[in-house]
């Protein structure tokens, strides 16, 4: 999907950008940074989740995308997050992008104090000012993505996140982007089977990249997977987790899908 401002992911990046100097007229860099590194470091909750013998289920709370539109027009999210919570999974993902995804901080705030599994702020981060705020909401770990970060900030980023006790879940589409990914020192990646610069899925694309992840580092599948099957798929190519958000969001009960996603029904 490209646009007179380019691609949606470009938008979605420029508008981040005008988020944030909003929020440093409200909050001054350096009053944030200070209270994030105020409150306890973290203990890494989210990638510690994901190690386990079985893979594990980041679940999200979305209300809308860009490529579906709107998807829950009623959206109790802290019961959906509790749903999750109760059906079983390692992480809830929490959209915090207000124009095309209609997320909100108050979201992940709320969540977070609700539930206790680690949260992910999902979130289109594009400075550093992002990381604290989502220390301050609450939130276990950051998304950085590859196609709108230099090698050298998701370096720097990781650093943060590593200073407050947070995870970076780096997220890749190809080769190219893992290759970057593994050298800014990435723990977790994220492959995402969606196009982020078009919205076409290739179920595919995990199963092409897995092999390029190495051992100790913890490789999560996003978008794409609909059924128990595709789960079992990437339980065999060795994906330590999988991020599922839109047929979780469609579905009438949440906990029920999510059991019959992990093969217990």
């Amino acid at each position: 999907m490209t646009a007179a401002g380019g691609t949606i992911l470009d938008r979605l990046a420029d508008h981040a950008r005008e988020r944030v100097e909003e929020a440093k007229r409200r909050m001054l860099p350096a009053e944030i940074r200070q209270k994030a590194l105020n409150m306890p470091k973290g203990n890494f909750a989210f990638e510690t989740a994901l190690k386990k013998p079985d893979i594990a289920f980041i679940c999200e709370c979305k209300k809308s995308s860009p490529s579906k539109g709107l998807i829950a027009p009623e959206f109790p999210y802290l019961e959906i997050a509790r749903e999750y919570e109760a059906a079983g999974a390692d992480a809830v993902s929490v959209l915090t992008e207000p124009k095309w995804f209609l997320g909100s901080d108050l979201y992940l705030e709320k969540i977070a104090a609700a539930v206790s599994i680690p949260c992910l702020r999902k979130d289109f981060t594009v400075d550093e000012y992002m990381i604290y705020e989502a220390k301050l909401l609450g939130a276990s770990a950051v998304l950085l993505i590859c196609a709108i970060l230099p090698e050298e900030q998701i370096k720097e980023y990781i650093g943060i996140c590593d200073e407050l006790g947070m995870s970076a879940l780096v997220e890749a589409h190809d080769k190219d982007e893992v290759e970057s990914a593994l050298r800014a020192g990435a723990r977790v990646i994220g492959v995402n089977n969606r196009n982020l610069k078009d919205f076409s899925v290739d179920a595919e694309n995990s199963r092409r990249l897995r092999q390029m992840i190495p051992p100790g580092v913890l490789f999560v599948s996003e978008s794409g997977v609909e059924s128990a099957g595709d789960v079992s798929r990437l339980r065999k190519i060795g994906a330590d987790a999988v991020l599922i958000g839109e047929t979780l969001m469609r579905a009438e009960d949440k906990k029920a899908k999510l059991l019959e996603l992990k093969g217990e029904v």
